[in-house]
């Protein structure tokens, strides 16, 4: 009669079975294919994510770029230098239009209509080559509004865009006070000076762009300056 005899563990347990190993080791795969499946998800929402990113700081800058390089273009500054010079000129010979007998400027204001009117003619296909510019001064209670000048940017190029420049008087600040002085001691010139010659005019810093684009039927574009 044959014996068997079993050889137990230490500890009294089997060995486990092949089939128990099998499935422990499916198990062990399967939680760590979850794992690298969830890893995997993240770094794609991540890698998405910075290229959302990448790709708008991109346009971004480019758009900042094109709009620092064309107000920075040395053609479009010299020709905004020309219309700068044209227009004090054109306000050195208004006051003969404007019946005084001095028109005072305030040191910033050319510089600003210069800077505005490269602005309205950043977005336009010849620069600021296409501006028709019509130079206006409200005088408020004095006056309607009186028309100084129209200058044409480049006589040779088809307007593409046309600006009204309305330049203000100045009403506050210390100047009204000035001006009543001036006017009480000019009280006893003779009376034959006229009215004209005894005025004396002070332009504001602000001032109002409207804009119009002459290619197209869109809506007129104001701007109020300080």
């Amino acid at each position: 009669m044959s014996s068997f005899s079993f050889d137990n563990s230490l500890d009294g347990s089997f060995p486990p079975s092949p089939a128990e190993d099998r499935g422990s080791k499916r198990l062990s795969w399967g939680s760590l294919l979850q794992r690298l499946t969830e890893l995997k998800g993240i770094n794609q929402r991540v890698a998405a994510d910075q290229c959302c990113r990448s790709e708008s700081g991109s346009l971004a800058d480019m758009s900042l770029e094109y709009e620092s390089s064309f107000f920075c273009d040395p053609l479009e500054e010299t020709l905004a230098t020309e219309v700068r010079e044209t227009i004090t000129q054109s306000l050195a010979d208004a006051p003969h239009i404007l019946d005084c007998s001095k028109l005072l400027l305030p040191d910033c204001l050319l510089h600003s209509l210069s800077q505005e009117l490269l602005h309205l003619a950043a977005c336009e296909p010849c620069g600021l080559r296409g501006a028709l510019i019509d130079l206006c001064v409200d005088r408020g209670d004095q006056g309607s509004l009186c028309t100084v000048d129209q200058i044409a940017v480049d006589a040779s190029v088809v307007p593409t865009f046309h600006v009204t420049l309305v330049l203000r008087l100045e009403t506050s600040g210390l100047w009204p006070k000035v001006k009543k002085l001036f006017k009480g001691s000019r009280s006893r010139q003779t009376a034959g000076t006229s009215q004209r010659q005894r005025n004396t005019l002070r332009l504001s810093s602000s001032f109002r762009a409207i804009k119009k684009k002459l290619y197209c039927s869109g809506e007129l574009l104001i701007e109020e300056c300080c």
